[in-house]
């Protein structure tokens, strides 16, 4: 039990530190620049615990959790020999936690409100839920795909910078002949994905999977997964806007 406690009061520590710096820069702003107190002071306080609170149990709880159940299920399918099953299961993950995604779900909401305001889509509930639904499962339907292509680089042991240079190309190539209105939103979407659900899983599997195959290296090999995870969905997106 003592050792438990001296694990997580570690972790606070540390997560006490990460927020630090942001909080000496919002206090130097707002006492030195705009010389005002801090409003609602108690309750920052109490938030601010919170968070440090939130983000000692979070990452304890991918150490213990979410790690380990990625790099498992990756040495049992490279033991299983199966490339369909893991293929399929490299594009569920990467669909099913980013449906689940917190970020991705508020980015969606929004920007179906701000459609509908801009008169791109009707100004209802039904066309803002269809609307932000179809992107949702745009995003995520281009995040298993990317997981996919990512763990065939791996098992084919392909160079990740002419995957990287090849995606970007399109998406420079997609930017030219998008609507302008769905160019901002794809380029966000890019980055949400890759947010509190979808990175644990997904670097577990990829540094799992490298780990257990003869031949590859997990510092080379392992990682890369979150970056096709983070270009393909500009494409999708932008698509997605061209057709609807």
């Amino acid at each position: 039990m003592r050792a438990q406690f001296s694990i997580f009061l570690g972790y606070f520590l540390s997560s006490a530190r990460d927020l630090a710096s942001i909080i000496a820069v919002i206090a130097f702003f707002q006492l030195i620049v705009l010389q005002q107190p801090i409003p609602n002071l108690g309750e920052i306080i109490g938030g601010v615990l919170l968070v440090m609170l939130g983000l000692t149990f979070f990452i304890r709880g991918l150490e213990m959790g979410l790690f380990p159940i990625g790099e498992s299920m990756a040495y049992a399918f490279a033991r299983k020999g199966s490339v369909f099953w893991l293929l399929l299961f490299a594009f569920c993950l990467g669909f099913g936690t980013t449906v689940a995604e917190p970020a991705l779900i508020a980015v969606a909401q929004e920007a179906a409100s701000v459609a509908a305001v801009g008169g791109v889509i009707e100004q209802t509930e039904t066309a803002m839920n269809s609307y932000a639904t179809g992107l949702r499962y745009t995003v995520a339907i281009s995040v298993g795909f990317a997981i996919l292509i990512g763990v065939l680089r791996i098992l084919k042991g392909w160079p990740i910078h002419y995957l990287i240079i090849a995606g970007y190309v399109g998406v420079v190539l997609m930017t030219t002949i998008a609507p302008a209105e769905i160019i901002g939103i794809a380029y966000d979407s890019g980055g949400v994905t890759t947010s509190t659900i979808t990175v644990p899983l997904v670097t577990a599997l990829g540094v799992g999977l490298a780990s257990s195959i003869k031949g590859r290296n997990p510092m080379t090999d392992g990682f890369g997964l979150i970056a096709f995870a983070s270009l393909t969905p500009i494409i999708f997106v932008m698509g997605y806007g061209m057709m609807f």
